[in-house]
């Protein structure tokens, strides 16, 4: 198999021309007397970039148009070295299949060629993903310290904001209101009364004066 040279692309020539030119024509001003004024400098300087990118844009255009000419001619000579065309007149039968079993075991070696170079792609195409998340999880890495958990009082909590002004303890259960236990059982225990007696002296004409006049009270 004939091993091709690489060949530099349009794009890369214009950089190397531009990077070249521009070197150059550093060297040339380096090279100029200091007398002259720095203004008249600087709008030479500019021209001079102007015409310099526009005659590069010309030049890109066509060896663009070079370069896509050439790759059609060796598209071309490569299919017909590959694939020549094949006269089948007055053939017999049995070279007919010779034939055939010869572009038949071509086509298998294609199809493996073709198969191996998709899984290296795949293959670098994942391992450039696993890259790509690596490089994202270091620079965004943030390990959280292990902190722990410590209990402080409400006097300790106006001590470091207070400083010294803060003298009087602070004691959250000194305003709540205290409750016995006997006074919660005699809670429990209190008669509710009987709601049927409630019931039947609020039902009829006589209960409803006693609402009435209790509202009107």
């Amino acid at each position: 198999m004939d091993k091709r040279k690489p060949k530099i692309s349009a794009s890369r020539k214009l950089m190397l021309k531009y990077t070249n030119d521009r070197c150059s024509a550093d060297d040339d001003d380096d090279d100029d007397d200091d007398d002259d004024d720095d203004d008249d400098d600087d709008d030479d300087d500019d021209d001079d970039d102007d015409r310099g990118i526009s005659m590069m844009v010309a030049t890109a255009t066509e060896q663009l148009e070079q370069e896509l000419e050439e790759k059609e001619v060796e598209k071309t000579k490569y299919l017909e070295e590959k694939s020549p065309p094949i006269h089948t007149s007055g053939m017999s039968a049995e070279d007919l299949q010779a034939l055939c079993q010869d572009l038949h075991a071509k086509i298998t070696v294609v199809d493996e060629e073709r198969y191996n170079i998709e899984a290296k792609v795949m293959h670098n195409t994942r391992e450039i993903k696993d890259l790509n998340i690596k490089v994202l999880d270091l620079r965004g890495k943030f390990k959280r310290p292990n902190l722990r958990r410590v209990r402080v009082s409400a006097d300790a909590i106006l001590r470091s904001l207070l400083g010294s002004k803060h003298k009087v303890s602070l004691d959250l259960r000194a305003n709540l209101k205290s409750v016995k236990k006997e006074d919660t059982e005699k809670e429990k225990t209190a008669e509710v009364g009987d709601w049927r007696k409630n019931v039947e002296a609020m039902s009829g004409m006589e209960g409803r004066k006693k609402m009435f006049d209790a509202a009107n009270q």
